[in-house]
Order: structure tokens, then C-alpha cells, then sequence
């Protein structure tokens, strides 16, 4: 409902913004949930709210609805583009908080956490007026101490904002480097080595990650594993969701 979308290789049709999609039901629900990339809706399947939907519709508005009061919708929606930024960044920093840091970091990374689930209480308004752009920019460099931390002893490939579409990178070893931001649209790493590497914005569209080791890989996402074609060899971190579509089986 609040987000728009424009018809591509991603979304079937265009949607402004404010409008609800003609596949919701009454009840809220996805009536081609299951079969969302057969019937031209990828992109769906690669969004994550990282719980920013939850947040705003449970809490922050107190499990009111628009379709019952359609007054809130328009404060409802701006205050899910604040939270789905903010919520990223926490899902940013919970990752960081699992690494093995020095104390000092350590004591950082969570502080910047905590101060960012207290802003995600507060009241809708003062949410709406939230800069999103100064959080960022205290959030970002605490992330690129944590990814060099981390990174420290591996061999140094940086390829930050690189464009790699369609790059021929099976069997590389990409331990430790940074693809911060990085266009891997359609890449070839099928077994490829990214322990430890900074993924964090990289575009995973299309990319194939069949027998790579992704396990250990910083600031890795559900939505980047759903938009890339992985196979039952695909090594990932348990906590991370694994698409259903990746056959289970060695292919």
C-alpha cells in the first residue's frame, strides 16, 4: 500500500504510492504470494521491511488500520519510510554486534544500537520529523570500523561501487574484500569464496552464488539472498532466511 512501484523486470504493473496493490486482499494478505515471480513480481520477493511494517502498524499506531481509519494513512506511511531506514541500519549494527571486536568497538556498536531502538519509540509525529541523514551519518562510520575490524588479515580487494555486472567471478576468492555498494547484477560466483566479505548495498539481482561460501559474509541480507540464484551448495550464516526457491539438492 505505501510504497509505489513501476512496471519492470521487477513489478508487473505501476503503482503510485498510497495506492493499494490489486493483489491485496481485504485481509491484508498477498493473493499471488506464492507464485509472485511467475506472475512478474520479483521485486516483491527481494523487499524486506526489516520489521519496520510491523513496527509502525503494532505499535507506533497501535494496531489501528487505514482501510478503518483512513486519516492515518497518509502519517502512517510517511513514518514507514523513516522506520524502514532506521530498522535497516539496526539489522546493520545487530550484525555487527555478533563479530569479534575489541572492547572499545564492541561498546560502541551497541550503544549506537540501543540509541536507535529508543528513537524507533517514539511517537509517529516526532518520527515523521526524524533525520534519517544524520542517523546515517552516525551509523555509517561505526559500520566501516566494524567491516575493517573484521576484514583485518585478509587479502585487500576493494571493488566498493564497482560495476561487476555479468563479471565472470566463479571460483574467485573474495575473502575479506569490500564490495560495499557493489553491482554484481547477473555475476557468475558460483563457487566462489566471500567469507568475511563486506557486501553491505551490493546488487545481488540475478547473481549466481550456486556452491559459494557466503557463511561469515558482513552485512549480508535476506533480501540480497532472495534477489541472487543460489543452489543446496550455497553455505550461509543460520540466521539468515534461506529462499525456498534454492533447491535443497546438489544441482
Amino acid at each position: 500500500m505505501a510504497l509505489p512501484f513501476a512496471r519492470s523486470a521487477d513489478f508487473a504493473i505501476d503503482k503510485p504510492a498510497g495506492e493499494p496493490c490489486p493483489n491485496l486482499d481485504a485481509g491484508h494478505r498477498c493473493t499471488i504470494h506464492a507464485e509472485l515471480p511467475e506472475r512478474g513480481f520479483p521485486g516483491c520477493v527481494t523487499f524486506d521491511c526489516f520489521g519496520a511494517g510491523q513496527q509502525v502498524t503494532q505499535v507506533t499506531f497501535g494496531n489501528r488500520s487505514w482501510r478503518d481509519h483512513p486519516e492515518l494513512a497518509a502519517p502512517m506511511f510517511s513514518v514507514f519510510g523513516v522506520l524502514r531506514q532506521v530498522h535497516e541500519m539496526r539489522w546493520y549494527l545487530a550484525d555487527a554486534a555478533t563479530r569479534e571486536l575489541s572492547e572499545p568497538l564492541a561498546a560502541v556498536v551497541v550503544a549506537t544500537g540501543a540509541r536507535l531502538a529508543e528513537l524507533v519509540g517514539m511517537p509517529g509525529h516526532d518520527l515523521r520529523m526524524l533525520d534519517v541523514a544524520a542517523l546515517r551519518a552516525e551509523v555509517d562510520p561505526v559500520l566501516l570500523e566494524v567491516s575493517a575490524a573484521v576484514r583485518a588479515g585478509t587479502a585487500e580487494v576493494s571493488r566498493r561501487h564497482a560495476d561487476l555486472v555479468g563479471a565472470r567471478l566463479a571460483g574467485a576468492d573474495l575473502r575479506g574484500a569490500d564490495l560495499r555498494g557493489a553491482l554484481l547484477i547477473a555475476a557468475d560466483l558460483t563457487g566462489a569464496d566471500l567469507r568475511r566479505a563486506d557486501l553491505i548495498g551490493a546488487d545481488l539481482r540475478g547473481a549466481v552464488v550456486r556452491a559459494a561460501d557466503l557463511s561469515g559474509a558482513l552485512f549480508l541480507t535476506s533480501p540480497q539472498l532472495a534477489a541472487a540464484r543460489g543452489d543446496g551448495r550455497t553455505r550461509v550464516d543460520p540466521h539468515l532466511a534461506r529462499p525456498s526457491r534454492w533447491a535443497d539438492s546438489v544441482v
